[in-house]
């Protein structure tokens, strides 16, 4: 399928001229979309060497744009130089097919930008099955658009034989695809089995979730990496940390050892973005749904970022979407020391809020005793004096719950600790 292969994969384009529509609905957000359109673009390799925007009541069903703001597109792309020109919304099949033969350039959209940025950054098997998978079902209906420069000819029996060149690619790339999104769900499925196992060991070793989650670039993967630093002192473990879009997909869990068995996991997850393809958020289901089984999510917000409140109500939108928005919260206003008005930090802003800069230890101490309040709240005080002949039983409290006191006594193993009140209702026989 060498002819439908992402042209930006294959021979990436350098510089990328960026268009969009306001539809007057809300000018502020939509500045603020076609600078994250050039971002977007940053990240995708190529060089944004200019906007065209037009206000417009509402969006041109053939074109996108109005004749007359086409026609400037294209001389400006021109004397630009471009190689591509990319849209700020999802553009229909006939759309895109319109504007390559209108342009006569190569047409981007916004989910196709997205797409890309995804297929360069995954890593994983599973990340990239999900990113294949979304790219080939937002492909199929644009495959018009692709192959309009193959010739048509002759036949109206409907027949393959009796096809043009266009056609024939057309419907047998159609087939290709199809027969490929099969092979994608079905490995998909066996991938999620895999993930349905490891989420059972780790509900049964009772340990905490905790799950990262906020628009991307607003610092998820610098706050994991300096909870590793903190507690861990394993730089093998850290995950890559960059000021850019989309920086990392891959959801990455790490194990937070703050000590006195008072242990958490900690997982990274794919950011958000406004706009964001339904189909990545359905492709990436499997991956985000462990969100969905996280004990505590952290809402981490870029608080040095005017936008920042725009951006927590796209993640609360996504998170709705998950079927994740009931689950406990602490929203992290991170980069404190970035703002430019200054904050106070480290500060507890409210029961369930934070302001705090990744840089600073004292800011990681306030995170991580906010994180244990929660994720703990179920734990009770217990003392047990456990015969010497349930020696497993002992292990399994020093192994599972924060010990205060212990001592050997005449009948047993005496000690106070920190448990899960399910362990407590399950070893009541030995309370004292």
């Amino acid at each position: 399928m060498e002819e439908i292969k992402n042209k930006t994969q294959d021979a990436p384009y350098e510089r990328a001229l960026l268009a969009g529509a306001d539809t007057g609905t809300d000018e502020e957000e939509f500045v603020r979309s076609m600078e994250e359109l050039k971002s977007l673009a940053k990240a995708c390799e190529m060089e944004p060497v200019g906007v065209v925007t037009q206000k417009l009541d509402s969006i041109n069903k053939a074109l996108y744009l109005g004749t007359g703001k086409v026609q400037e597109l294209k001389e400006a792309a021109g004397f630009l130089e471009a190689d591509v020109v990319v849209f700020d919304d999802t553009l229909t099949p006939s759309q895109l097919s319109n504007l390559q033969r209108e342009l006569d350039k190569p047409v981007l959209d916004r989910t196709t930008l997205i797409l890309d940025i995804f297929a360069l950054r995954a890593r994983t098997r599973e990340a990239k099955l999900q990113v294949e998978t979304a790219r080939l079902k937002y492909l199929l209906p644009r495959l018009v658009g692709l192959h309009q420069a193959l010739t048509r000819q002759g036949g109206t029996s409907g027949s393959m034989s009796s096809r043009g060149a266009g056609e024939k690619k057309l419907e047998l790339d159609r087939r290709r695809i199809e027969k490929r999104i099969t092979e994608l769900n079905r490995e998909l499925k066996e991938v999620s089995r895999e993930r349905e196992v490891q989420r059972k060991k780790r509900q049964a070793s009772r340990l905490p979730f905790v799950a990262l989650v906020g628009y991307t670039n607003a610092g998820k993967s610098t706050i994991l990496n300096a909870m590793l630093e903190r507690y861990a002192k394993d730089e093998g473990k850290k995950v890559l940390e960059k000021d850019m879009l989309f920086a990392t997909l891959d959801t990455a869990v790490r194990r937070i050892c703050t000590g006195n068995n008072q242990d958490f996991l900690l997982s990274d997850t794919v950011g958000f973005i406004h706009k964001l393809p339904h189909g990545l958020v359905k492709a990436f289901h499997a991956t985000l749904e462990e969100v969905a089984h996280a004990d505590l999510l952290l809402q981490i917000v870029d608080a040095s970022d005017p936008h920042h409140k725009e951006q927590m109500q796209t993640t609360q939108e996504i998170l709705t979407e998950l079927h994740a928005s009931d689950i406990p919260m602490l929203t992290v206003f991170n980069q404190a020391d970035r703002c430019a008005q200054p904050l106070e930090y480290p500060k507890r802003a409210g029961e369930n809020k934070v302001i705090m800069s990744a840089k600073d230890e004292r800011s990681l101490d306030l995170l991580t005793a906010m994180i244990l309040e929660r994720v703990y709240g179920a734990y009770t005080l217990a003392e047990f004096l456990i015969p010497y002949a349930n020696g497993d039983i002992t292990s399994y409290f020093m192994e599972q719950s924060q010990v205060l006191e212990s001592a050997f006594e005449e009948n047993g193993t005496r000690i106070k600790v920190r448990c899960h009140r399910a362990d407590k209702n399950k070893y009541n026989q030995y309370l004292i």
